[in-house]
């Protein structure tokens, strides 16, 4: 659950949800925004990508990918190699607030941490893992 907003029904409260974004938008005006996906096959999800370029369309947006039974897992085109005591931090801070997700069977510090090992993998990080976004536009 985001804010008061059910779990799976984001698209059918999206006019309230896309108040919320334009309120945060007034609020500060980030240098770098993360969101879903664009592909991701989670309706919640996917209309928050979408609000998400919708709201910030002049800024830096990555789109991190997550791991989950419907396959949408991809090729970004954007990494980001961590350092090994940044992947432990971030995978303690997964588990620790997203316990809605823990039920789940894929929700796992094993599953994490391969992830970033694929991803440094592919990125040739010097630690050995990394990060990896979808990047639709860039301009420095």
């Amino acid at each position: 659950m985001v804010r008061d907003y059910r779990d799976g029904f984001l698209p059918w409260s999206g006019a309230a949800v896309k108040d919320e974004f334009e309120a945060l938008k007034r609020e500060f005006a980030p240098d770098l925004v993360f969101t879903h996906y664009r592909q991701d096959r989670h309706q919640d999800h996917r209309l928050v990508s979408d609000l998400t370029w919708n709201t910030w369309r002049d800024h830096l947006i990555l789109e991190y990918e997550i791991p989950k039974y419907d396959g949408d897992f991809g090729s970004p085109n954007f990494f980001a190699a961590l350092p090994a005591a940044t992947l432990d931090r971030k995978v303690g801070l997964l588990l620790e607030h997203f316990p809605s997700q823990k039920r789940r069977a894929w929700f796992t510090e094993d599953l994490f941490r391969a992830v970033a090992r694929i991803r440094g993998m592919e990125s040739a990080a010097p630690q050995a893992v990394a990060e990896a976004f979808y990047c639709r536009k860039a301009s420095f």
